[in-house]
């Protein structure tokens, strides 16, 4: 997947590890994404042809287990890659513009579990993609490529500036906002319709900001049972996901 600009206001992001076969695998078949080096075990190792430009060392477990964080699930296999480039808001609304594929908006989501599960949900309702803001989302991470199962490689992630104006793009284009709050009176089965929708979900506990509020064009709720105070935000997403691809 192209991901096209840079971040000029910001310095040059390290390099992350991914850890897991998924991770590892989809890395590797994704040709926007530069692979700067493996570490493995020989058996792992061994059901890659791998090119040679890739410098490959050969671990043990133990080894293997100092590269990642404590009782990250290797799986035997660790790569150091470079963060892909960003995706441009606009690109991705001119590349959404005749279908109906919704969109994810995340305000102040940074918990790269989440942010990965919202990745593989995406992925699996086939989102046109996800936008957070630059400074309130989790960077590109082994923790969140592993949550994430390889879609980190094939959903668009946008990062912007001002989620308030990126919200205001995204209305330009035609899509109808409706962010995801408890307290909304309306389920999101009644303010669905037959628009295309861009979802936009706040941090659990804090919810959306109210600038972010504001900027929907609809508020509406799931209607889980009064059991549950309410939905961790991936759940959330998988489920809301669902509701839009059943409304037809």
């Amino acid at each position: 997947m192209a991901r096209k600009g840079h971040r000029p206001s910001q310095a040059a992001p390290s390099r992350p590890r991914f850890y897991g076969r998924h991770a590892v695998t989809a890395a590797l078949a994704n040709p926007e994404r530069h692979v700067r080096k493996i570490w493995g075990t020989r058996e792992a190792l061994a059901a890659f042809d791998l090119p040679s430009s890739i410098p490959v060392t050969f671990a043990d477990v133990a080894d293997l287990a100092r590269l990642v964080p404590n009782d990250a699930p290797h799986q035997g296999l660790v790569a150091e890659v470079d963060p892909l480039e960003d995706v441009w808001l606009g690109d991705l609304l001119l590349q959404g513009k005749d279908d109906q594929r919704p969109l994810l908006v995340l305000d102040q989501v940074t918990d790269p579990h989440n942010v990965g599960a919202i990745l593989r949900s995406a992925a699996a309702f086939d989102a046109l993609g996800i936008v957070t803001q630059d400074r309130h989302a989790p960077p590109e991470s082994g923790a969140l490529a592993r949550a994430a199962s390889g879609t980190l490689e094939t959903v668009p992630w946008v990062r912007v500036v001002n989620l308030a104006r990126a919200l205001d793009e995204i209305a330009e284009a035609g899509f109808w906002r409706i962010g995801l709050s408890g307290h909304a009176t309306q389920t999101l089965g009644q303010a669905i319709g037959d628009a295309r929708v861009a979802l936009v979900l706040g941090a659990e506990g804090e919810g959306m900001r109210q600038n972010t509020e504001a900027h929907c064009d609809e508020l509406a709720r799931l209607p889980i049972s009064p059991k549950v105070e309410s939905l961790n935000v991936s759940n959330a997403a998988a489920v809301a996901l669902y509701a839009i691809a059943a409304r037809g």
